[in-house]
């Protein structure tokens, strides 16, 4: 079930927001959807996870058992082989 919910944000923010969502092919509301779900569902035994694998956050769904580290270890290893 949908709600509907007013914010209230800053307008150049919304602009940067908009853009973004078209350019990655999503509505404001399923990035908003998707923070808020990101931010609710953190619990107190969950690995860090690297700012840049936080900036995307809500983007990919990831398995519980993703080794950050393990693959991008595999990527450089055979980017440059």
């Amino acid at each position: 079930m949908t709600t509907k919910l007013t914010l209230t944000v800053e307008k150049r923010v919304i602009q940067k927001a908009k853009v973004y969502a078209k350019h990655t092919g999503r509505s404001l509301s399923q990035l908003i959807e998707n923070y808020l779900e990101t931010i609710t569902e953190e619990t107190n035994d969950e690995r860090q996870l690297s700012p840049k694998l936080k900036k995307i956050a809500g983007i990919v769904k990831l398995p519980g058992d993703f080794d950050e580290k393990k693959e991008l270890r595999a990527y450089f290893e055979n980017k440059h082989l």
